[in-house]
């Protein structure tokens, strides 16, 4: 077998990935519908990076369904016997190289002088989803290894290059490709990285002719730098509990930033053999962490009246749904800058209305026009200045009204009103006010939801008829509708009008449970279920 730059980073990050990768493929954790349609959208940015520099020639070759990687080799070989130093610059795209049964194909490969430098694109972006500059450290076993293979095979590499999209690129009119992609200097970087090549290269080659499996446990691994496709199966392998210590509140094996200290605990516990909850009741725990391992109920009616007492009358509870452009369409938009296309209110006029469940909802042309200017005239049309809006987990909301409202001064004034004006309906949960066991560890809204309502199958979304049932369907769906057929297009529309009115429904729901506590005569209700 032979060993990719894709096997290679694999191993790198954990040697049992790539064994499963190639004999328990089936194992596989599934993938989201959203993570799969941005994997889908890096091909789309490896097209356009070809067009950084024109006249590149691709050396992709097919036989039948497979890459023919002899012919592409071959292909690969002429064009750079050919091309003098002095001739102008040659780029080849998915250039092949093999040494010693170590494969590798570069995204592209430029001609400079004597040399060759390697350019590899990734469809990230230089900022993160917080806007801060984002690492490349993730990518550096991948680039060190195609240099390695290259240097293996004779080419002077003189360059070492990451191709990424700018994150602080904003387009107006036609895609300016010199403007949308950061080309960052990687030699320095990946100089410690590529030392280890040689070391671990034999060693991954001889796990791809193991036949047994290898015996590794759950570490940082499992989620640096990607989360692992195989967490589920090792899990399981491992006998871990239903609810074990990595489901504890305070970060995940998913988790990224400040939540790396709870999982350095988390890890920490496991190893010492504390891995169920009832293994963790006598270690020092957090509140809602208690409550949880515990499996207690807690519902304290003070801090649930303290959050009552913010809202003012009428309600107008709201959600967005967006869309991720990973190469901006639209004029004023950055890459993988969320584009609200739809949102949905539910209005309450006072304390003791009873809320129709059919709220009102907003859905964009799907004509594949920019969705924001009609989305935004319509938002403030249908929510007045100074009332109190609710949303659910509101940094979501805020950060897209923020951004309607820098693209369109003119109605600046009046989206920022509702901006200034949301409260979040999470905070009583977030705060530990309100917990139940069902919740496990999580306040989202589809873990809180059906916590605080078991029986109603109407606020499940699972039971929704349409093909939209989560978020990630929805982002994924809108753009796809402008190249349905009519009835097809009609089917999703309704679907994502259904799905966006059951996520304010099912908060008027989630408000109308903390007014039936605030009427409880205990301050603090606390028992075992």
């Amino acid at each position: 077998m032979n060993l990719s730059k894709s096997r290679y980073t694999a191993y790198c990050q954990c040697p049992k990935n790539l064994w499963l990768g190639i004999y328990r493929p089936e194992e596989k954790d599934d993938v989201d519908p959203a993570a799969q349609a941005r994997f889908e959208k890096g091909s789309e940015v490896g097209d356009l990076a070809k067009q950084l520099f024109p006249g590149t020639i691709d050396v992709t070759i097919h036989d039948g369904a497979a890459l023919d990687l002899k012919a592409m080799m071959e292909k690969t070989r002429q064009l750079m016997a050919s091309h003098h130093p002095a001739d102008p610059p040659l780029v080849i795209a998915e250039a092949a190289f093999s040494h010693e049964g170590c494969y590798c194909a570069v995204d592209l490969l430029r001609s400079e002088g004597d040399g060759w430098a390697i350019y590899e694109v990734k469809s990230t972006s230089t900022k993160d989803d917080d806007g801060r500059k984002a690492k490349f450290d993730k990518y550096l076993p991948d680039i060190a290894y195609q240099t390695w293979v290259l240097r293996q095979c004779g080419v002077n590499v003189t360059g070492i290059n990451l191709v990424c999209l700018n994150g602080d690129y904003v387009r107006q009119g036609g895609l300016d490709l010199q403007q949308l992609f950061a080309v960052i200097d990687m030699r320095e970087a990946v100089e410690d990285e590529l030392a280890k090549v040689p070391t671990q290269v034999p060693m991954a080659l001889e796990l791809l002719k193991q036949e047994r499996e290898p015996d590794f446990d759950l570490s940082e691994r499992c989620n640096k730098p990607y989360k692992c496709a195989f967490w589920g199966y090792c899990t399981r392998l491992h006998h871990l509990p239903e609810h074990s210590v990595f489901d504890v509140y305070g970060g995940s094996m998913q988790s990224k930033g400040d939540d790396r200290f709870f999982i350095d605990k988390k890890l920490a516990h496991y190893r010492a053999g504390r891995v169920s909850y009832e293994d963790l009741i006598d270690q020092p725990l957090g509140h809602i962490q208690r409550l949880q391992v515990e499996r207690k109920t807690y519902i304290d009616r003070d801090g649930i009246r303290g959050f009552l007492d913010r809202l003012t009358y009428p309600l107008y509870f709201l959600d967005f749904e967006t869309m991720q452009d990973v190469v901006p369409q639209y004029d004023n938009s950055r890459p993988y800058q969320q584009i609200t296309f739809q949102y949905s209110l539910h209005v309450v006029k006072n304390p003791e209305t009873i809320c129709d469940k059919q709220g009102y909802g907003y859905l964009a042309p799907s004509d594949g026009s920019d969705p924001r200017r009609k989305l935004a005239e319509d938002l403030i049309d249908h929510i007045p200045p100074g009332v109190c809006t609710l949303a659910y987990n509101m940094s979501f909301e805020r950060g897209r009204i923020a951004e309607l409202a820098q693209i369109f001064p003119d109605l600046r004034d009046r989206l920022m009103d509702i901006h200034d004006h949301i409260v979040d309906l999470i905070d009583p949960f977030r705060a530990g006010h309100y917990y139940l066991p069902a919740m496990g560890g999580s306040f989202s809204i589809k873990k809180v939801l059906p916590a605080l309502f078991p029986d109603d199958k109407g606020l499940n979304y699972e039971n929704l008829e349409g093909s939209v049932k989560n978020g990630g369907e929805a982002m994924t769906i809108f753009p796809q509708i402008k190249d349905m057929s009519p009835t097809e297009a009609a089917a999703a529309r309704k679907s994502l009008l259904e799905y966006c009115n059951l996520d304010t429904w099912a908060m008027v729901k989630v408000w109308e449970k903390l007014k039936e506590v605030d009427e409880l005569k205990k301050s603090v209700i606390i028992g075992k279920l």
